[in-house]
């Protein structure tokens, strides 16, 4: 079975470690301040859950997730990602992570710059999205008539198409919107795909948005 390793194990890491489990994944997560500070999630989450250290989880995991503030993308490491799919949850608040030039004239999408950083990594953007109390919500079966898309960019065809498997394991479709750096300006923060298809934040339950809705919100970007 697919391991998922998680650098960064915080609200969408977490959200999607609890999903993936459901799912039959075997999960490693990871964080800045060690393995012993995950110790309670893994245990919850069962035994297909360990903790470990970045280098561990970069390692075990045949799809990688980095789920970190933008301003640590560069703490990443490189050499145990190398020909690995990475998905990159990541967004640009500038308030949060500093002005980044090459971000803010639009020179580079965020998951271009990781991508950048991670020469020799094949780089998905996905669940940038999604609030994360709605990402846990709106999983379903394959066959629900509710069932929900999430956007995946990437400049790599064959790791798209892998992401978008994960997808469809957890509980959702796929929408391939092009490369990282057309697809990830159009479902960054302030774009009509953010957020918006599945409701209001103050909402937890969200509401689910199919395959066609979000590509009529990726149209308007």
């Amino acid at each position: 079975m697919t391991t998922i390793g998680f650098i960064g194990s915080g609200n969408i890491g977490g959200t999607l470690a609890e999903l993936a489990v459901k799912a039959g994944y075997d999960v490693v997560l990871s964080n800045s301040r060690g393995p012993e500070t995950l110790a309670d999630i893994a245990s919850l989450l069962g035994p297909r859950a360990r903790a470990g250290t970045v280098e561990e989880a970069a390692t075990a995991g045949d799809l990688v997730l980095v789920s970190v503030p933008l301003h640590a993308y560069a703490s990443i490491p490189v050499a145990p990602l190398a020909n690995k799919v990475v998905m990159d949850t990541g967004n640009y608040y500038p308030e949060r992570d500093g002005q980044i030039a090459v971000l803010d004239d639009g020179t580079l999408t965020s998951s271009e710059l990781l991508q950048q950083h991670l020469p020799t990594s094949r780089v998905v953007k996905v669940f940038n999205n999604i609030y994360y109390k709605h990402l846990g919500a709106l999983a379903r079966p394959v066959d629900a008539v509710d069932r929900s898309a999430l956007v995946v960019s990437g400049d790599d065809a064959a790791a798209k198409l892998a992401v978008i498997a994960f997808l469809e394991a957890i509980g959702y479709d796929g929408v391939d919107n092009g490369l990282l750096a057309q697809g990830g300006r159009a479902h960054q923060p302030g774009t009509p795909a953010y957020g918006a298809p599945y409701g209001p934040f103050e909402d937890e339950q969200g509401r689910p948005a199919t395959k066609a809705e979000l590509r009529q919100a990726l149209d308007a970007a």
